[in-house]
């Protein structure tokens, strides 16, 4: 097993995080983009959004796929053959010139960053030590919210300077480096011992899941809070690309920089929860992003982005300590439950472009911030419903 502090751990631990860095950059390049790719193809806003919305929801679907798979077959081949697909889908992005074939290739790529993302947690619990795991699960996550900025930030900058074809084509180089990189780096499969694929027992598995209430209540604060929180930032670039903000494609990927405080507040919330309970800690971070929201209606650059600060440390506040609570109250199969709650958390990004649709031809960003506190007030709800389901729990033990 590998050891904190040995050679191995740090190349596993750089390989996995380059390599999720690296997807997450590929997911999320697109986004700084949009307004550029609206303009180029004559798209509303709801289309451009679609190069966004189709990937979150491949990647989400394949979900269920490459984890059993890899039960099977291997960790890093899978790795490693998700990450070669994606790579060629990026560069082969650099030259469409229609946007029917652009949606047919960010979809194929979703289907190929799924890979890293279901397995790198898997492979780690094969190969290091419980003390190993720990140290390299909280670097591991904090690369992907770095890789989600690195990501917007490049294409932004390409994007205003080279055009939108060369923000995929510049992504697409960078990520054949890394992918190069992770290949050297990361050590063979020691521990992996194949299982034979169940399929039936996977579904009965995820069935036991989605009819328990305190795991259900957990997935739907997954859904709702990654569907508003991720498009608000979709919708939000074409409010600051029009008058009176007239940001560039450069200037709107620096907007994703408010990121970095969810970084933070992922730090900090294991912390926290030795003083509050998860589902008050979910509450919490729920009305952050009410208030947070809120902010975003004063016409002013910076509370702008002030209000975008306290949203992502509240998103990823909740969202840290949701996932905690379903790989701790699953009554069985804890991998499938953690893999449902990220399907939940991905189907939700990519259902929110069209939900808040109608919100946004209705009143702009003020519907958009409406239909955002609505969804909020239900994600709310269930927190509050999993604090009162905990109370009855602690006086039935008492």
């Amino acid at each position: 097993m590998i050891e904190t502090g040995s050679r191995e751990f740090r190349y596993a631990t750089w390989a996995l995080c380059l390599g999720s860095a690296m997807i997450f950059a590929n997911l999320h390049v697109v986004q700084a983009l949009l307004p550029t790719l609206a303009q180029q193809f004559h798209l509303s806003e709801l289309q451009a959004s679609w190069s966004l919305t189709i990937t979150i929801l491949t990647l989400g679907l394949s979900l269920l796929v490459y984890g059993p798979l890899s039960d099977a077959i291997g960790r890093k081949p899978i790795m490693v053959a998700t990450m070669v697909g994606a790579v060629l889908t990026t560069l082969a992005l650099s030259q469409v010139e229609s946007y029917p074939m652009l949606l047919l290739l960010r979809g194929l790529q979703g289907v190929f960053l799924g890979g890293l993302p279901a397995i790198a947690i898997a492979y780690m619990g094969d190969e290091f030590t419980r003390k190993a795991v720990v140290l390299a699960v909280g670097v591991y996550i904090s690369a992907n919210s770095l890789g989600g900025v690195a990501g917007r930030m490049l294409g932004g900058f390409v994007g205003e300077n080279y055009g939108w074809a060369a923000a995929f084509g510049a992504v697409g180089i960078a990520s054949a480096l890394v992918l190069a990189v992770f290949v050297l780096l990361l050590p063979k499969s020691r521990n992996f011992h194949a299982k034979p694929l169940h399929p039936v027992h996977i579904a009965q598995d995820m069935g036991g899941h989605l009819r328990n209430p305190v795991l259900l209540a957990a997935y739907l604060i997954a859904f709702g809070n990654f569907m508003i929180f991720l498009n608000q930032y979709s919708y939000i670039t074409f409010v600051l690309a029009d008058a009176p903000y007239h940001l560039s494609p450069h200037a709107l990927g620096m907007l994703f920089l408010t990121y970095l405080t969810g970084s933070f507040a992922a730090a900090v919330s294991g912390r926290v929860a030795q003083y509050l309970t998860s589902p008050v800690g979910m509450a919490l971070g729920i009305l952050l992003l009410m208030c947070g929201s809120l902010l975003t209606l004063i016409p002013n650059l910076m509370t702008i982005v002030l209000g975008f600060m306290i949203s992502s440390f509240g998103f990823f506040f909740t969202h840290s300590l949701a996932s905690s609570w379903v790989s701790h109250h699953a009554l069985k199969a804890r991998a499938s439950a953690s893999s449902l709650y990220l399907v939940f958390y991905y189907m939700g990004a990519s259902a929110g472009g069209f939900l808040l649709a109608p919100f946004w031809a209705w009143q702009g960003w003020l519907g958009i911030v409406a239909g955002s506190l609505l969804v909020y007030g239900l994600t709310l709800g269930c927190s509050l419903w999993l604090h009162r389901w905990q109370l009855g729990e602690q006086r039935a033990l008492a």
